[in-house]
């Protein structure tokens, strides 16, 4: 650096006595020259200097990790607490201060991928740091615990996977290559794929190629489409009007294809606004209307299924409080499939977006949320093998802690990447059935159904309160902001006065 830096002014003096030299005699070709190549010369010790001040940068970052990890395995060692707590002292100092050299560092990447890697690698450090103290003292404090000890290595393997991430992306030279989790929803761009298609030149059309090929994409669009008709959280009605629309599709195809026969064969002739192009247009509108029903299918299970998301969570922490180890299998049973039903109606999500930035979010934030359920579990099954232990509680609230604001994560995505008319109107759908539900159950004098019904009007109009608000982040604040908050306010109130009416009513 020092010799670099002694380059750097040796050929900054030469430019400034060439430069004076030019000046004081400009017509002079040979004072020309030696200017010019002082100044390739000064540029070159200044990327020289530059590049050794970059090797500099990368060596202290790759310095600091190397004590971080040394730190990882220090406290991994720990057998006491106090031996654990100086441990993550001195690996907190070593933390902030690989913040602040990774920081500078993501700022400098110009790769837009590595510098997203080095991002969600140091945030991942941030915040794994509060579960790997309270992982480690509930491990130290009760070793014969085979769920503590897992949740510590979980949390270590984490941080160590981190640590890892930041040294590939600052010694990663080159371009990197796409996110693996990047990508459109297949669902989605079949069928844009297939509307490009379709639209063809007439004289192209070959009866033997073309035709199986666009019948062959579609079966697989209708697959794709009866799957999501099919599954639990599809209503009824929904399902009818997807298979309607397939079924559309088509006869839309097929009357389109022989009307590119005939053009092919010289029966008919392309006219603007003709038969053909009457073909087309319907083909193209039954398309619309596939994706329409496929959109409203997504947003019915999105709907249900981020409804009550605490609920399994609640149960499973009530057991391990009583110390009741079998209910708290149970429990994590349904919390299990609670996360995996989470994780797919995720998927289901992407499968119809065509934007691959915010799919890459939401499947990122599903895997962390499906990386952190058995975890939460392994949180659990401590506290209810030591209910009374302090260091037991307190692992167990900050993994409760991790999963609400890693699941906060999800459903933000997955509402980000669901159209707001989509929403808008399946919920209110949704609430629509739920006060037809109410409206029975107190015709039948069933309390149970009642509370129940009024449950889920609550939940589904605090979920949208909640979508909304967040919508209208988007726009200027101004008179159409204020309606819409004004309308979100009104809608609270009465929802509330008709759920404690009802169950007035049955009290």
């Amino acid at each position: 650096m020092l010799a670099a830096c002694k380059d750097c002014r040796g050929a900054g003096d030469s430019m400034r006595v060439a430069a004076k030299e030019f000046a004081d005699d400009p017509c002079a070709s040979a004072k020309r020259a030696t200017m010019v190549r002082a100044a390739r010369a000064l540029l070159s010790s200044v990327t020289r200097l530059l590049c050794v001040a970059d090797m500099a940068d990368v060596y202290r970052l790759l310095a600091s990790l190397k004590l971080v990890e040394k730190r990882l395995k220090e406290l991994e060692k720990a057998s006491n607490t106090a031996d654990l707590l100086n441990s993550f002292k001195n690996l907190g100092n070593d933390l902030m201060d690989l913040a602040k050299l990774s920081g500078k560092r993501q700022a400098d990447l110009k790769d837009p991928q590595r510098k997203d890697d080095m991002a969600a690698a140091r945030a991942t450090l941030k915040e794994s740091s509060k579960m790997l103290l309270s992982s480690s003292k509930a491990y130290v404090r009760h070793p014969e615990v085979t769920s503590a000890k897992a949740n510590r290595d979980f949390v270590m393997k984490q941080m160590s996977e981190a640590v890892n991430a930041i040294s590939g992306a600052t010694q990663a030279t080159g371009v990197s290559g796409p996110h693996p989790l990047e990508a459109p929803g297949a669902l989605a761009t079949a069928l844009d794929d297939f509307d490009s298609q379709v639209a063809m030149d007439p004289t192209s059309y070959s009866e033997k190629r073309t035709r199986p090929t666009l019948e062959q994409r579609l079966e697989s669009i209708i697959s794709g489409a009866a799957q999501l008709a099919d599954s639990m959280s599809t209503r009824d009605d929904t399902r009818d009007k997807i298979i309607a629309s397939c079924n559309g599709v088509r006869q839309a195809l097929q009357d389109l294809l022989s009307e590119y026969m005939n053009h092919a064969t010289g029966k008919k002739k392309a006219t603007p606004g003709g038969s053909l192009d009457q073909a087309l247009e319907r083909m193209c509108k039954r398309t619309r209307e596939l994706r329409g029903q496929l959109r409203r299918a997504v947003v019915d299970h999105v709907s249900d299924s981020f409804l009550e998301t605490t609920m399994p969570l609640i149960m499973m922490i009530e057991a391990a409080q009583a110390g009741n180890e079998r209910e708290v299998e149970e429990c994590a049973k349904l919390f299990t499939e609670h996360a995996a039903k989470l994780e797919e109606v995720a998927n289901l999500a992407c499968s119809m977006s065509v934007n691959p930035e915010k799919v890459k979010m939401v499947r990122l934030a599903a895997k962390r949320l499906q990386n952190l359920c058995p975890q939460v579990i392994n949180a659990a099954r401590t506290l209810a093998a030591r209910p009374h232990s302090k260091v037991a509680r307190e692992n167990m609230d900050v993994f409760k802690e991790a999963w609400e604001k890693q699941l906060q994560v999800l459903t933000e995505a997955v509402d980000d990447i669901t159209g707001i008319e989509d929403f808008l109107a399946t919920t209110e759908a949704h609430i629509l059935e739920d006060v037809n539900k109410c409206v029975q159950a107190l015709q039948e004098k069933d309390p149970e159904n009642v509370d129940r019904a009024a449950g889920q009007i609550r939940g589904r109009t605090a979920r949208l309160e909640d979508v909304v608000t967040a919508e209208m982040e988007n726009y200027q604040q101004g008179p159409y902001t204020d309606n819409v908050m004004r309308a979100v306010l009104v809608m609270r109130n009465e929802s509330k006065i008709f759920c404690n009416m009802f169950q007035g009513f049955i009290h």
